[in-house]
């Protein structure tokens, strides 16, 4: 089993440019039926990035246009949901979803929240047509896979955007790298995460409030903001 979500591992991070297909190394490994990855809340757009078929896209869209179910709660608590048995002996209700869903072939809904350090982006959901469990390795390898798929989708979002200053001279990026770097040590301390998700935490940040990585580093470094989370919230001021 460890070999087979090395693998999933491996696959998922190969899939770079490829994001509409993140949910086929999850079908190689787990118990479900269908499998999507979406994006939506605060930070990033409602956007289902990867569905592996028709009901696993409605599921997304059901919760995008009610504002609720699973992979809202997902979200919220930063915790995966499991509803083994949805159909009959349901853990939760959610008024509007679970009537939308009467009709679905659908037995059991997991969902894991996507997340990077203090941001968060989406969830994964997870569906089997019969009432299903994830055993406790299961949830242990997904929840690790979307640690993996939260620093893709980031990734894509940021390579998507126009959110960096373009046109400066040589001499000017020299100074920005330096600068980048600087902060990128000091989110790594803050967080206690690794460099690259203390990079990609960084230009994330910028992405969402519409400023470039530049400036949200000269920030971090002058201490005006901080990636120390307090009750799942970006601290700092800003002048």
């Amino acid at each position: 089993m460890r070999d087979q979500f090395a693998v999933a591992e491996k696959a998922l991070s190969a899939l770079t440019g490829s994001e509409s297909r993140l949910f086929e190394p999850f079908l190689g490994v787990l118990p479900v039926d269908g499998v999507s990855i979406s994006t939506f809340g605060d930070f990033l757009p409602d956007e289902t990035i990867s569905a592996s078929d028709a009901q696993s896209m409605r599921l997304d869209e059901l919760q995008f246009d009610l504002g609720e179910g699973p992979s809202w709660d997902a979200l919220e608590t930063g915790a995966p949901v499991f509803e083994p048995n949805i159909r009959e002996r349901p853990n939760r209700v959610w008024p509007a979803f679970s009537e939308a869903i009467i009709a679905d072939d659908l037995g059991a809904l997991f969902a894991f929240p996507l997340s990077l350090g203090p941001l968060r982006i989406g969830a994964i959901d997870l569906y089997t047509s019969r009432p299903s469990h994830l055993s406790d390795l299961n949830i242990q390898h997904t929840a690790a896979l979307a640690t993996v798929v939260s620093r893709l989708v980031l990734a894509r979002a940021i390579r998507l955007s126009q959110s960096d200053i373009k046109g400066e001279t040589d001499t000017r990026k020299q100074f920005s790298r330096r600068e980048v770097h600087q902060a990128t040590g000091m989110v790594l301390a803050q967080l206690g995460i690794s460099a690259l998700d203390a990079r990609l935490t960084i230009q994330g940040h910028a992405f969402a409030v519409g400023r470039s990585v530049q400036e949200i580093a000269e920030e971090i470094i002058d201490r005006r903001l901080t990636f120390a989370v307090n009750e799942n919230q970006i601290e700092g001021s800003h002048d």
